[in-house]
């Protein structure tokens, strides 16, 4: 039997566009499969430890907001007092829930720092390089790509720890 794709997913709507409508399809497709992850589940099971490290689903998404805020804006676009966060206590830091985080404030956060990001990007060109703290330059087209990999690996992070929750995994 064969499966058909759904036709209104951001990748396949970009299939023949442009560079840049392309990259920034696949990354928003893979934000939101990040944030499907938690839906339907309390508060309880998305801070919940399944696995050895201090990763959860809401961890994740905590997580990937301080990687949006550091790639696009604080790289990109600084602000006065904007500082690319790079050490490995700020990783740990970033993963560290608090007592007063709730999953629906990190998800908010982290869309306010997706849609900062989207309009970050959308004033540069894709051959715009910035200095980097770490790797010296890098293009936007490289950060573009890089957030890809680094949202989709966590949201197969997620997948993961989704199915350990209650047993739902898949994309949708």
């Amino acid at each position: 039997m064969e499966q058909t794709i759904d036709p209104t997913l951001g990748p396949v709507l970009a299939r023949t566009g442009d560079e840049r409508a392309v990259l920034t399809s696949f990354l928003d497709f893979h934000r939101a499969v990040l944030l499907r992850k938690l839906r339907g589940l309390s508060d309880a099971d998305a801070r919940r430890r399944l696995v050895p490290s201090a990763t959860t689903l809401v961890g994740l998404v905590k997580h990937l907001t301080l990687v949006e805020r550091n790639w696009f804006p604080t790289l990109l676009a600084p602000e006065p007092g904007d500082v690319y966060l790079t050490s490995e206590e700020d990783a740990v830091a970033s993963f560290t829930l608090g007592d007063q985080e709730t999953v629906a404030g990190l998800i908010e956060a982290y869309e306010r720092a997706c849609a900062r990001s989207r309009a970050v990007v959308a004033t540069v060109d894709l051959d715009h390089v910035v200095p980097h703290p770490q790797l010296g330059e890098v293009s936007v087209r490289w950060v573009l790509v890089h957030m890809i990999e680094e949202t989709a690996r966590h949201a197969g992070h997620a997948d993961i720890l989704r199915e350990l929750t209650d047993g739902d995994s898949g994309a949708f």
